[in-house]
This record gives C-alpha cells, sequence and structure tokens, in this order.
C-alpha cells in the first residue's frame, strides 16, 4: 500500500494567498470602529446551557481568589487591579485569559463566592472590551468565549440582578455577530471547527434563532467532512486533535436533542467515527503518542469523553487516512508514524516525524518522541518539530520536512510544512511468531537521492521488538552520495528508563521503573547513548538520553537492531506463580 500526498509551487502560492486573505479581513473586522456594527437587540433569554466535559480544579479557583493568575506554567500576580488590565506575560497566555475556560474551576468552589466572582470578571470584560485588542477578537478565541459563557450561564446568571444579565447579553449577542462575521478569517483547522461548534451551540441555546441555526448546522457539516477522516482520525495528524474535537461536539450533540432536534447524520458520523480513535493513540500508561503536535496528555478530560464511548469497538491495526501503524501483543504497544505530512493549511503544527515510533511496555513508556513544550517557548516548539526530535533516521543533520519559519509569507501562514515525503509505501503481515510493518519514504530523495526504508517486527509474546533501517536510491540501488550521506537512528528513551551503554558499545541495557530490564543491540557502526529530553507543555520539560546509531550510507547501507526483554519486572514475577497454579489445576 502507498500514501501520499500532492505537492508543489502553485498549491504552495495559494496557501499563502488564502493565509493573506485571512489575515486582512480579521484586522478589518476586529477593529475597534467595525465591530459596533454587531450591536443591535437580542433575545429574551437562554433556554439551555451545553454541558462542560472539561474537569474542573478548587485549587485553581483559589488560586484565582488570590490573585494568582497561571496558565501553561507562565503566572502574573494581580492585586488591586483588572487581571484584563495586566501585562501578559506571553501571547498564549493572554488567549487563555481571554478565552474564559477558566470560569468551570470557579464552579467547583463556593457557590456564593464563585457567582460574584464570575460576574465581577465578566463585567471587567465587558468594559475591557471596548478596547481594541487583537487577541481578544480573534476569532478562535472568541469562539471559546462563547463556548465558556454559555456552558457556565446556570453560575453566572442565577440570581443576577437585570442590568447584569442585560448587560451579559448584549455582550454574548455582539460577540456571536461579530463571529458569523469573521468565521472564515480563522485559521484552517481545529480553530476553525471550534468557531462552527460555538455558532451551532448559541444558535440552539437562544430562542427564535431556527434561520441561525439551520445556517450554523450547515456550515458545522461542511468542516466535519473537511477535516475528520474516513478512519476518524483529524486532518492535521494530530492525535489530540480528535479529543480536542469531542470535547465540544458531544456536548453540542446532546444540545441538539435537549431543544427536540436531530443531529445531523454527518455530525453523528464524525462522532462515531473519532471515538474509537481515542483508543487508538493511546500507549499502556493510558496517555496519547508524541506525533505531530500532542503534549501531555490530560488523562482526566480523555476519560470522561471515553465516558462516551457506548460501543467500545475493536481497535483497527491501523489508520490509514491519518497515517499511522498500531501492533499490540501481550501488553506491548508500538504505534508507528507512516503518513505524509497533512496540507500545508493544516500543518502548522505537524511534525518532520515521518517513520518514527513509539513504544511501550505493560503501563511504562520505552521509547519515545520529545513532545511539544509550552506554547510560549518558540525556539524550543521549532526544535521539536524536527527528525531530530523523533525516534526515527535523520540523514545529514536535516529534517525529512521543511517547514516555513521566516519571512513575509511565514508572517501570514505560520510555520506550516511546506515540502516533505510524498510518497511512503507500507506493507503490514504476519510472520510466523510476529507482525512485520516495511516501511518507506522518500523525503530525502530530492536532496539526497536517498529512500529511508524501515522494517519493524513485534513478536506475538511482546517481548522482542527487530528493526532494520535501510538506505537505497529512488532507482532500487545501494544509496551513495559521496560526502553528502551521513545518517543517525535516534531512540529517544522515557526519563524513568535507566540506560547503561556496554563495554564494547554495541549494547544498552535499559532499566524500566519496576525492575524489568531490556536490551538494545545492533551491528551498526557507532553506537552511542547522548543526551536528549521529554518536552513538555505542562508539567515541565526532563532530561532524558538517547540511544544514537551513527554511520555513512556509502559504507553501511542497511542496519540492523532489536530490542528485547532480558528479565521481568517486580510485579510480574510476583504474578507468575500464582498464574503457574491456575494453569496446572485447570
Amino acid at each position: 500500500m502507498a500514501v501520499g500526498s500532492p505537492s508543489g509551487p502553485g498549491r504552495q502560492f495559494r496557501f499563502a494567498l488564502g493565509a493573506a486573505r485571512r489575515a486582512i479581513g480579521f484586522r478589518l473586522h476586529a477593529s475597534l470602529l467595525y465591530r459596533w456594527r454587531y450591536a443591535g437587540s437580542m433575545p429574551d433569554r437562554l433556554t439551555i446551557a451545553p454541558i462542560d466535559l472539561r474537569t474542573s480544579d478548587p485549587t485553581v479557583a483559589l488560586d484565582m481568589y488570590s490573585g494568582r493568575w497561571v496558565f501553561h506554567g507562565d503566572g502574573i500576580d494581580v492585586s488591586g487591579f483588572s487581571v484584563f488590565d495586566a501585562v501578559a506575560p506571553n501571547e498564549e497566555w493572554a488567549r487563555q485569559l481571554h478565552s474564559f475556560g477558566w470560569l468551570r474551576h470557579l464552579r467547583a468552589s463556593d457557590p456564593t463566592v464563585s457567582r460574584a466572582t464570575a460576574r465581577r470578571l465578566i463585567d471587567e470584560w465587558i468594559r475591557f472590551s471596548a478596547h481594541r485588542d487583537r487577541v481578544a477578537w480573534d476569532p478562535e478565541v472568541v469562539a471559546r468565549r462563547l463556548i465558556a459563557w454559555q456552558s457556565q450561564a446556570p453560575l453566572v446568571l442565577e440570581g443576577c440582578d437585570y442590568n447584569f444579565y442585560r448587560r451579559f447579553m448584549r455582550s454574548l449577542i455582539r460577540q456571536t455577530r461579530y463571529l458569523r462575521r469573521v468565521a472564515y478569517d480563522a485559521e484552517p483547522g481545529l480553530p476553525r471547527l471550534r468557531i462552527m461548534i460555538a455558532l451551532a451551540s448559541i444558535a440552539l441555546s437562544m430562542t427564535g434563532q431556527q434561520r441561525f441555526l439551520k445556517q450554523a448546522a450547515r456550515r458545522l457539516d461542511v468542516e466535519l467532512v473537511a477535516q475528520v477522516l474516513p478512519d476518524g482520525g483529524h486532518v492535521s495528524r494530530n492525535p489530540g486533535a480528535v479529543m480536542e474535537a469531542l470535547i465540544d461536539l458531544l456536548p453540542l450533540r446532546q444540545a441538539f436533542i435537549a431543544r427536540g432536534g436531530q443531529p445531523s447524520r454527518i455530525l453523528m458520523s464524525a462522532i462515531d467515527r473519532m471515538m474509537p480513535m481515542l483508543r487508538f493513540f493511546r500507549l499502556g500508561d493510558g496517555s496519547f503518542v508524541h506525533f505531530n503536535g500532542v503534549g501531555d496528555t490530560a488523562t482526566d478530560q480523555l476519560a470522561t469523553v471515553l465516558a462516551y464511548d457506548d460501543v467500545r469497538a475493536a481497535l483497527p491495526p491501523s489508520a490509514p487516512h491519518s497515517g499511522y501503524q498500531r501492533i499490540e501483543s501481550n501488553g506491548t504497544i508500538l504505534i508507528a508514524d507512516a503518513g505524509s505530512p497533512p496540507p500545508p493549511e493544516f500543518s502548522v503544527g505537524a511534525h518532520a516525524s515521518c517513520l518514527s515510533f513509539e513504544l511501550s511496555v505493560g503501563r511504562q513508556r520505552l521509547i519515545v518522541n520529545c513532545g511539544v513544550p509550552k506554547p510560549s517557548a518558540a525556539a524550543l516548539r521549532r526544535l521539536a518539530r524536527t527528525t531530530a526530535a523523533h525516534s526515527t533516521v535523520t540523514i545529514n543533520d536535516t529534517s525529512s520536512c521543511r517547514i516555513l519559519t521566516r519571512g513575509l509569507i511565514g508572517e501570514y501562514a505560520g510555520e506550516a510544512v511546506i515540502a516533505g515525503p510524498s510518497r511512503i509505501d507500507i506493507e503490514r503481515r504476519n510472520v510466523p511468531g510476529a507482525t512485520l510493518l516495511a516501511l518507506r519514504h522518500n523525503g530525502y530523495a530530492d536532496r539526497f537521492r536517498i529512500l529511508h526504508e524501515r522494517q519493524l517486527s513485534l513478536s506475538d509474546a511482546g517481548d522482542r521488538l527487530e528493526g532494520v533501517d535501510s538506505f537505497v536510491n529512488p532507482s532500487g540501488q545501494p544509496a551513495n552520495r559521496g560526502g553528502k550521506d551521513f545518517f543517525a537512528i535516534r531512540f529517544h528513551l522515557h526519563p524513568n528508563v535507566r540506560a547503561t551503554l556496554a563495554t564494547g558499545r554495541h549494547s544498552v541495557m535499559m532499566e524500566l521503573p519496576d525492575g524489568e530490564t531490556w536490551e538494545f543491540e545492533t551491528d551498526g557502526p557507532e553506537l552511542s547513548l547522548e543526551e536528549s529530553v521529554l518536552l513538555s507543555d505542562n508539567r515541565g520539560n526532563r532530561a532524558t538520553e538517547q540511544i544514537v546509531i551513527h554511520g555513512r550510507v556509502q559504507q553501511t547501507s542497511s542496519v540492523h537492531w532489536q530490542l528485547h526483554r532480558t528479565a521481568l519486572g517486580r510485579r510480574t514475577q510476583q504474578l507468575l506463580p500464582a498464574a503457574e497454579q491456575i494453569l496446572s489445576s485447570a
């Protein structure tokens, strides 16, 4: 099987032109004078409040009461003035503030205090909204704020005075009309999908909005068709985007039912296809693999969403449209990136991770990718997107994708992937005692005339992973590029793994937290144990190590390596006698 994606100068030009048009349109519509066009009469009331599936934390509410506001590890102290008048430490912090997702934490604290605080903060924002602020009126931020205000309306409006109610509704209507106008000025992908969800949700929540609801539902269906792939993955190839979309889509489905309506077949089908993908992308510890922009997994939110999966269908072995392969054998899970980069307009968070993989043993991670840092760490985020930050092969210390980082186009279009592997060959088959994946990509063919081939074979017992990394030229002959043929095969280890390089420098011993040990062996020319890092967008980066095989293609066109278990963990050893007794008695 072969998968690929179209590319070329024409497509890149259309992408850049579209990005520039959206940026100019947003700046026009977000101007202070232009926004007053969206004032007007308001409906009588909100009829329903969609549920909020995001979990709340009372300790966060206590921090806000004391004037401490923290988002993604960056915080400020507010004392004696409004938080909306504070200088934000970075743009992402400001986006989180103006999105109002933090309202849900107030819900978890004392009701009397939380209601008064929520109303005060909303009033402060309404006064602040008279200022021209690019972040506060970014279309996605407006959508997130509307969703938050709707879902927390019972907290905010219960027992409030009539004047506050009028101010709240007037602002809600103005923001809704503004969002309807600028919906397509938003960045394609999840931000635009969230806008369509917000518009459909608010059309359901207000009285007398049948025409608006019909239009919003139609727009939402168009985005779902464009963004949700046939296998249930997201077009951005970011596994975390599936959960983010479902967190907002599931309450919307319930809102349709609560109003006596019927969600569209497109909406229902999208949810049904996406739910199994949440389990497809999970490793043994319950969190998502680190591919294409996935950071720390909010396991509490994931558990909440999974509770809505009534079918629990068997997991497919692969997600061919999303570009991922999964092998699970006796508690050992391997997930590999076997897909081309997403289209440029959906690729601002995509990584150059082709043919990389992650591996977990039981509930412990062994081989990982580097993940992503917090949003404000721009330089680290660029580093995290490189091929070297993934457990795969790099050629001449370059990435298999080219990512736009600067220049006039980059200012409007963001750091999109503009070139990368256009053809991925995939063969999956069962062999005696194992499942084998044979993969190949052409991401280095244009620059170095080298194709990377990788074979991964995981035993049915889950105790041995054998791999072969080979290098050939596009004509099928052994690759030879003179001085431009250096390769590095990287295996990033989880920080909880203790690794020791053997004296002969051809193997590495690894010990997992429960005492289980694995050995890495290779016939490669130069094996080393080097520094690495597991990046985190919430919990802080952690130093770790990586196994690296260095060599030159003209001297070594194929490298064999294997990971195999050498000793069981303490928990498994404790359970073995009981298991043997059960088997003997049977």
